[in-house]
């Protein structure tokens, strides 16, 4: 059974491999601005990540199990994207200094040879330590936060700020992996 993972995320293409040894990676070309937020941020990762798989799914020939997930961050109703420069990461991690934020993963699983889509969201809650502004420009000038939506990695450097999640780790990384693997069963 052929696995395509519709992502370039060198992140979730490391945790799927923890699922499946061999799977193919096709970048899924939908526009992600066509999917307006609607206040939901279960409804806006779930319509980004199904945007992707079907995207995927409908270019392929032959048959395939095509997953693809959306990463946000929420902190006060607002939607924490990657940041476009260094000053507007050094205004995100102030922001969740001290504070707690919520990561929402939007999951779609499409099995193109039986035409089952299960489209689920998954949500963790991360509180971060005070931080001090030094260590926010040191973490920083490590280029870590640029990539990564919310301006931190919590699998990297960015993991000595958090101080507490509930919910899954993995969700946090980018590919809730239990999630995913309850999904997969579903739609075999």
């Amino acid at each position: 059974m052929r696995i395509v993972l519709a992502s370039a995320s060198l992140r979730r293409q490391e945790l799927l491999k923890r699922l499946y040894n061999r799977f193919d990676i096709i970048i899924s070309s939908f526009d992600e601005e066509s999917v307006k937020y609607n206040g939901s941020p279960e409804e806006y990762v779930k319509e980004l990540s199904n945007g992707k798989a079907l995207d995927v799914a409908q270019t392929l020939d032959d048959g395939a199990i095509v997953i693809a997930a959306d990463t946000i961050v929420v902190h006060d109703n607002n939607i924490l994207l990657k940041p476009k420069d260094e000053n507007d990461a050094e205004k995100m991690l102030k922001s969740l200094s001290g504070d707690i934020h919520h990561v929402y993963s939007g999951v779609t699983v499409v099995n193109t040879y039986n035409g089952k889509i299960v489209n689920e969201a998954v949500v963790t809650e991360v509180k971060f330590s005070e931080l001090k502004d030094e260590e926010i420009k040191r973490y920083i000038k490590t280029g870590e936060p640029m990539d990564k939506a919310g301006a931190y990695g919590i699998q990297g450097y960015g993991g000595i700020f958090v101080e507490k999640i509930n919910g899954s780790y993995y969700n946090v990384v980018g590919l809730p992996l239990n999630k995913l693997k309850n999904m997969l069963e579903e739609v075999m």
